[in-house]
């Protein structure tokens, strides 16, 4: 599946280490400090500075050179996010109200104790989500009336459609972590449809009339507020009993994405999930990319819509490139989102000690891409010479340069 993206996903380099920065050592000799200035072009900066922020930032206080023009900012920190607490865990979002470029996917990082449940509820736009740290049991019903129910651990995905209600609980011994992807930008978590809210705003002669009981049932029902993440026992462990007598969603709305072969390449892995092997997620396509210290996500473009990208571990930089010499280079880091808009020039490269690895995300049941070092191979050398002005040689090695895929 996907075999040309397959093939070609990351290029094997060590090249383009992160650029240097002009660096001023205080009188104490003590920790450098960066400064946006090169060789005949900037100068000091002697405050207020953050420098933090600079220091995480190079390729913002001093660019590369081939930098041009005001592409929009392509960088924002979950740090950066206000953080909702509830007395089962916590979250918080980076819709485009926070990262104004966003305009197709949003991103909520959540977390629930052992016990702590997301309350029942759904949206309109659908729901993916990676599990970032320990285990949770998810939950739902589709509109056949077959149940689901699964727990996950680190690695696996979930993906709900727009409208099907479900629920989240962290498992023992310490709860979970998870980054969710909704397929709209303008997702807000206080859009969510709960059921504790629609049974608030429902009389109770209603209820009463629509549940064939007694009326005095109902008006015990919690305050919204207080069930958004609220604590509760953790659940015993899954038994045969897990469909109530129904029948099971078909297909399922959970994926194993670590079970999946990885496709290697002498500077990284990748491997890729959307509605080929994970039949549920008709609107979300992902990659999970692991670049290897010096290595670099090779030059390439997506054919199929805007890229949503989310840091998992590790430090690296993102070159991109648009129309009219647009060009800009951004750092992240461990809990960073990058965004590249639709068809737009880039690569991403391991700038720290360690390895990279992060979630490219589109709103498609498919993954595309375009690569650069493919384009040029299979185009007529003489017209490839007309356009670089490179020496018939560097043609004959760019025509050559294929860069094989070694699976495990």
């Amino acid at each position: 599946m996907h075999d040309i993206s397959r093939r070609k996903i990351l290029a094997a380099t060590a090249a383009g280490a992160v650029s240097t920065l002009a660096l001023a050592t205080n009188a104490q000799g003590g920790e450098s400090i960066p400064q946006p200035r090169r060789s005949g072009h900037g100068g000091t900066d002697p405050g207020p500075r953050n420098l933090v922020r600079d220091r995480e930032n190079p390729d913002l206080i001093v660019p590369p050179s081939t930098d041009h023009g005001t592409l929009p900012n392509l960088r924002f920190s979950f740090s950066d996010s206000h953080v909702r607490q509830e007395s089962g865990g916590w979250t918080r979002q980076i819709t485009e109200r926070e990262f104004g470029v966003s305009k197709n996917i949003a991103g909520v990082n959540m977390r629930l104790n052992a016990g702590g449940v997301r309350e029942l509820h759904w949206h309109k736009e659908a729901e993916w989500a990676y599990m970032l740290y320990g285990s949770a049991r998810i939950t739902a019903i589709d509109a056949q009336g077959r149940n689901f129910v699964d727990d996950v651990g680190v690695g696996d995905l979930w993906y709900f459609p727009g409208g099907i209600p479900h629920s989240i609980q962290g498992l023992g011994p310490d709860g979970c972590e998870f980054l969710l992807v909704f397929d709209s930008g303008v997702f807000d978590e206080d859009s969510t449809l709960v059921l504790s809210d629609w049974f608030k705003h429902t009389p109770t002669e209603v209820l009463s009339k629509n549940f064939s009981v007694d009326a005095s049932w109902f008006g015990h029902t919690p305050d919204p507020s207080e069930l958004y993440i609220f604590k509760a026992a953790v659940p015993d462990p899954l038994g045969a009993e897990k469909l109530l007598g129904a029948e099971p969603v078909q297909p399922g709305f959970s994926h194993k994405m670590l079970t999946q072969m990885p496709i290697r390449t002498g500077s990284g892995s990748v491997r890729i999930t959307d509605s080929t092997v994970f039949a549920a997620s008709k609107t979300i396509a992902a990659a999970l990319v692991e670049i290897e210290p010096g290595g670099l996500r090779e030059l390439h473009w997506h054919p199929n819509g805007d890229e949503w990208q989310y840091y998992i571990e590790g430090k690296g930089r993102m070159g991109v490139f648009g129309s009219s010499g647009q060009a800009r280079t951004f750092d992240y880091q461990a809990g960073d989102v990058g965004y590249v808009p639709y068809a737009m020039g880039h690569y991403i490269e391991n700038t720290g000690d360690g390895p990279l690895r992060f979630l490219e995300v589109f709103k498609s049941s498919y993954y595309a891409d375009l690569s650069l070092n493919q384009w040029l191979a299979l185009t007529p050398p003489a017209l490839l010479q007309a356009h670089l002005k490179l020496d018939s040689n560097v043609v004959s090695k760019l025509r050559k340069e294929k860069h094989p895929i070694v699976p495990l």
